[in-house]
């Protein structure tokens, strides 16, 4: 039984490895394929990473026969002080999920001018950062707005057209950004 259990132990690491190898390869896939900042693609891979090794403790648990009655009531207690703690800041889990949509799909990227669309607050610039938690923008007045992600997949979004005028501007601001 133990022997087994061993063998399963070791096949489920190694089969661990490989999806991490895996999700990685895809990730940075698809991060290439949309020109993605390589820093927004370490973000997602280490959140998927997170989720892998979740998925991996729950099935060596169950090879291992492991007792889930002193388990469950520690994780119970543990979800219980998480529970509350995300529900007095439930945006920052939902700005981290919508970053990782963000990144699976949003058709703006780095560098683009948008529009969100928000009635009397309504806002417009250039993206100069996706971080895990908010957009950088850019406005006119060389203002940086912080915008939510969680917000911004919930807002209408207008891509604007770039003039010649503004691919200089931006030139002059990220060679200015690298030399500070």
């Amino acid at each position: 039984m133990i022997t087994t259990n061993l063998i399963l132990t070791v096949s489920i690491i190694i089969l661990s490895l490989i999806t991490f190898k895996g999700s990685d390869y895809f990730i940075k896939k698809i991060g290439t394929r949309k020109k993605i900042i390589p820093k927004r693609i370490y973000y997602v891979s280490k959140v998927m990473h997170f989720i892998l090794v979740i998925f991996a403790l729950m099935i060596l648990a169950i090879v291992w026969n492991v007792q889930l009655g002193g388990i469950m009531v520690f994780a119970s207690s543990i979800f219980a002080v998480i529970g509350v703690a995300l529900f007095a800041q439930w945006s920052i889990l939902s700005n981290l999920t919508s970053s990782i949509i963000i990144f699976f799909t949003f058709p703006a990227r780095v560098g683009d001018k948008i529009k969100v669309i928000d009635g009397d607050n309504s806002l417009s610039g250039e993206i100069i950062e996706i971080s895990l938690f908010q957009i950088e923008i850019l406005d006119n007045d060389g203002n940086t707005i912080l915008y939510p992600n969680n917000l911004f997949i919930q807002k209408p979004v207008m891509k604007i057209k770039k003039t010649k005028t503004d691919t200089l501007k931006q030139k002059r601001f990220y060679n200015n950004k690298k030399t500070i």
